[in-house]
């Protein structure tokens, strides 16, 4: 008999973990673009985006290799800790810990960036809440990942929204550097 209430709990415990993580993912989703409906309201007649004050980066990226290798090096701690390691030898060979599911943890660049995965269509989309760990407790951005396929190729759509502000130009190297030039060398 307690074998039987024991796996009801579970039951019900891992429904009631799904759950919170799907409010989360409405609640930071609802927030980010209040935010962003809010700045753009409120800076009719510039360019948002072009602000290095902004609080979005968009990137569209062309590689040689399919959306299932994309995807499968971004979900895997062993492939992208292959790609840093290969790309700059200040990492550890494990530097990347991902658990390759929604609601997942993720940890990389050794513990520098961390997060939860918010959303996963295999082969098309990843959606992170995504964080740097010295930035205010509390605060994490979204981070948006499709892919298109392109020929034998792939375009990858990258969103980075609700990051806090005067950060843009930082953070957009840092994804070309540590993540779209790290994966074409990656790629080779």
């Amino acid at each position: 008999m307690n074998q039987k209430i024991l796996a009801q709990f579970r039951n019900k415990h891992f429904r009631f973990k799904k759950i919170c993580v799907f409010f989360l993912f409405i609640v930071i989703t609802f927030c980010t673009q209040s935010s962003l409906f809010a700045q753009a309201m409120g800076n009719k007649g510039s360019n948002a985006q072009d602000s290095l004050t902004s609080i979005t980066i968009h990137q569209e990226i062309n590689f040689k290799a399919g959306p299932q290798r994309l995807y499968e090096i971004l979900l895997s701690s062993k492939e992208f800790s292959d790609c840093t390691k290969k790309s700059f030898s200040g990492f550890s060979a494990t530097s990347a810990v991902i658990d390759p599911k929604e609601g997942g943890a993720f940890s990389l660049f050794d513990g520098h960036i961390v997060g939860r995965i918010l959303e996963l269509l295999p082969n098309q989309r990843i959606v992170e809440a995504w964080r740097v760990v010295d930035w205010p407790a509390g605060i994490y951005s979204i981070a948006r990942f499709e892919f298109k396929v392109q020929g034998t190729g792939t375009q990858l759509i990258f969103d980075h929204i609700g990051f806090p502000e005067g950060l843009k130009q930082h953070l957009s190297i840092g994804w070309q550097e540590h993540y779209w030039d790290a994966f074409a060398k990656y790629l080779e």
